[in-house]
């Protein structure tokens, strides 16, 4: 990383502009890819010094996918290996990539990291990427790793729609680093991310459809848990993997693009309304 902006030297009046211009193209200097890869990287570092966010982030969502079997969850119709598999995804989504990001980004700022990567050559955008990176290949390692113990199991059923799925994990992971960066702004410590997360964790994950369907709530109730931020994720596996509709229902291969259009459009919006939050919301200082 470079020296802090206040401690580089000032140009002098005898330094024209092209030579300004000179400097400031310096072929040697680090491009961007490799400006994120060394700052993923130093956080990576972090991430592994730190125990208590290992077991978060590598084993807890792990136990809670081993879990959904012994729980009765899913099977029937849709079968053990679809369940497991989109239960790992909206697991890994919430437990790992939201709420350990949303402790990363709140401890690097107390700790005046985020501050002093600003200083160098980093965008703003590139420092909250990088600090993303290693919580981003953790979640997509997870992934490969239950699909791999699902396939041993033999319980692999080929998705009805491959491209759902994908576009479910891809929206889905966007959609949670968004929302940690903006849970940032009401979060003052590491510690009380168990608290302000919990809407995202208990509330949103709960009536996603993943455990139940929704078609067992009172009909006001689940027509709020529709719109809520992890129910499309949720509604989009359903579709990708197995055919199903959020009601549990099987549709054809037609119907599964006319019914994945509300859940799809619904996500985007989500991932729109965080952007605008956490551009609002982010802070890069301590708050005192």
């Amino acid at each position: 990383m470079t020296a802090p902006a206040a401690t580089r030297r000032p140009h002098t009046p005898e330094e024209t502009p092209m030579t300004t211009a000179t400097s400031t193209a310096n072929p040697t200097a680090p491009s961007r890819i490799a400006r994120l890869r060394a700052a993923a990287t130093a956080e990576a570092r972090l991430l592994l010094r730190n125990r208590t966010a290992v077991f978060n982030s590598v084993l807890m969502p792990l136990l809670l996918v081993a879990a959904v079997p012994a729980l009765g969850i899913g099977g029937g119709e849709v079968g053990v290996g679809p369940t497991m598999l989109t239960a790992a995804v909206v697991i890994s989504l919430v437990y790992l990539t939201y709420y350990n990001l949303v402790t990363t980004y709140v401890a690097r700022r107390e700790d005046l990291v985020l501050q002093r990567m600003r200083t160098g050559e980093l965008s703003d955008g590139e420092v909250l990427t990088a600090t993303a990176v290693p919580t981003l290949l953790v979640t997509v390692g997870q992934l490969l790793l239950v699909t791999a113990g699902v396939v041993a199991l033999g319980e692999w059923t080929a998705p009805v729609q491959p491209l759902l799925v994908v576009g479910a994990v891809l929206g889905g992971l966007v959609l949670m680093v968004l929302l940690a960066i903006a849970s940032t702004g009401f979060t003052r410590t590491a510690e009380s991310a168990q608290i302000t997360t919990l809407p995202i964790v208990l509330v949103s994950s709960a009536l996603s459809g993943l455990f139940f369907p929704l078609s067992v709530l009172p009909e006001g109730l689940a027509n709020i848990a529709r719109f809520l931020p992890v129910t499309p994720v949720v509604d989009l596996l359903h579709l990708g993997f197995s055919g199903t509709t959020w009601e549990g229902d099987p549709v054809g291969d037609v119907s599964v693009w006319t019914w994945a259009a509300f859940p799809a459009g619904l996500l985007v919006a989500w991932i729109v309304v965080a952007a605008l939050l956490a551009r609002r919301g982010f802070r890069w200082a301590p708050r005192r």
